[in-house]
């Protein structure tokens, strides 16, 4: 039965990396558009009628297209991403409202059609043909696709749109967008904070922004005050390992703006799931009675980040729901974690426990390339790795470190590193390597463990 869970989760897990690998890689166009917005429109700080006419087709055709290419690249390559596009331009062009949940189905089928076709035909190509077969092939299925979406696909998707953007209004306008938590903070703390932050609230709030030049669906997600409470709890109310590692964390967490930094410390006091919940209701509260709105998805959720994509009069709103969400997360947490300090006198002994119950590390023998894996490949893996590189260089070893998407971790590495819940994806991602399970990357202990092993001192302890 708990392999049967853990399974689940590993899908789910999955399928959220896919949906906000369609759109990470293009925040830099969302917020080229976002800046775009918030400067030349009516409502903006600098209004142009003339500059303000790029808001239109970027959103309509742009945005759409490069989600639409990126998830039929994900599939299928460069070429899936090309099938992918085409076929997209059938849902943008059948629809009233910008087609990203279409860009986001139409982009992987695109991807997925052409490599089912060249599965089954490259193989009987003559020699000499390839080139030929392949860009008709290209040409005739993205033709197909792009028919389907305007006919069929289209307009269910646009209906859909407009019955999820009138429920979100219903749920703005009776003050109960704040019930949202209940399920995105426990979401967030199983790796799903990509997923439910590019794949749901950011193409709903684009939507919104269009209309009224802001969105508090940017804001639901990102604001770094519950996890900031919890941090602060551990900071406060407890001693030995685990309040040696909070400072640092609360560093990254609040001004890096890498949310997944405080996921451990409530996955080792699971009740204070609680405390985030009530930190995110409160925070979503605040910013409903106040009005306030974001012109774009803040990536990194730092408050900087934050404070950088609000919208015009709601600077003041959003630090003050930053700091309500802090302060009900805190005092929620408060009695969870003197009473988790109480009955482990020295905390980070929990940290090790969890680490030894999961971890398969057997011996490390020759490695030369090691692999940090988190969810998006960017955040917590790249400061893990940064760490353990410096160790390495201290302790004069040549061994490579880096850091990958947990779906995505290269074949050839010897040792992959990841937090105990992704351990089983990296796994079935990289299964000839060795996975080593850790619960902290700001200061894990396992580190000098991992240092010492390859060094030839001694051998990990499990």
């Amino acid at each position: 039965m708990q392999g049967t869970a853990l399974g689940a989760r590993a899908h789910i897990q999955r399928f959220g990396r896919f949906l906000s690998g369609m759109v990470m890689p293009n925040i830099g166009a969302f917020l080229a558009w976002a800046l775009i917005t918030a400067l030349f429109i009516p409502t903006g700080w600098l209004p142009s009628e003339k500059l303000a006419a790029l808001v239109g087709p970027m959103i309509t055709y742009m945005l759409p297209m490069l989600i639409a290419y990126t998830g039929g690249k994900l599939v299928w390559g460069v070429r899936g991403g090309v099938v992918g596009v085409i076929a997209t331009m059938g849902v943008i062009v059948g629809a009233d409202v910008p087609m990203f949940l279409g860009a986001m189905m139409m982009g992987p089928l695109g991807g997925w059609a052409i490599k089912k076709w060249d599965e089954v035909v490259e193989p009987v190509i003559p020699v000499g043909f390839e080139m030929l077969i392949n860009n008709f092939s290209a040409g005739i299925m993205g033709g197909l696709l792009s028919l389907l979406g305007l006919i069929v696909i289209g307009p269910v998707i646009n209906g859909l749109s407009h019955f999820l953007m009138a429920g979100v209004d219903s749920i703005i306008s009776m003050r109960l967008l704040p019930l949202a938590s209940i399920l995105v903070e426990p979401g967030k703390i199983l790796f799903l904070n990509n997923a439910i932050n590019h794949g749901v609230f950011g193409p709903l709030g684009v939507q919104q922004v269009q209309e009224t030049g802001k969105s508090i669906l940017f804001l639901i997600e990102t604001n770094p005050g519950p996890g900031l409470g919890i941090l602060l709890a551990y900071l406060v109310f407890t001693k030995g390992t685990v309040r040696d590692t909070t400072p640092g964390a609360i560093i990254i967490h609040f001004f890096g703006g890498i949310h997944e930094i405080y996921f451990p410390y409530v996955l080792m006091n699971p009740v204070l799931i609680l405390a985030v919940i009530a930190g995110g209701f409160s925070g979503v509260l605040t910013n409903v009675l106040l009005s306030t709105g974001a012109f774009a998805t803040p990536s990194p959720g730092s408050i900087f980040a934050l404070m950088a994509v609000a919208a015009k009069g709601s600077h003041l709103g959003i630090l003050m729901a930053v700091i309500v969400s802090t302060a009900v997360s805190f005092i929620v947490a408060m009695p969870f974690v003197r009473r988790f300090d109480r009955m482990n006198r020295e905390a980070g002994d929990k940290l090790e426990a969890a680490k030894k119950q999961t971890q398969d590390f057997k011996g490390l023998g020759r490695v030369s390339k090691i692999v940090f894996a988190c969810d998006a490949g960017m955040g917590s893996s790249a400061m893990g790795a940064n760490r353990l590189k410096k160790k390495l260089k201290a302790a004069g070893l040549n061994v490579h470190v880096e850091h990958a998407p947990v779906d995505e971790v290269p074949t050839d590495a010897d040792l992959v590193i990841s937090h105990v819940n992704l351990t089983e994806r990296a796994r079935q991602s990289a299964p000839n390597a060795r996975h080593f399970s850790i619960t902290n990357f700001v200061n894990a202990p396992e580190y000098d463990e991992i240092v010492a092993e390859l060094s030839g001192k001694t051998p990990v302890d499990v």
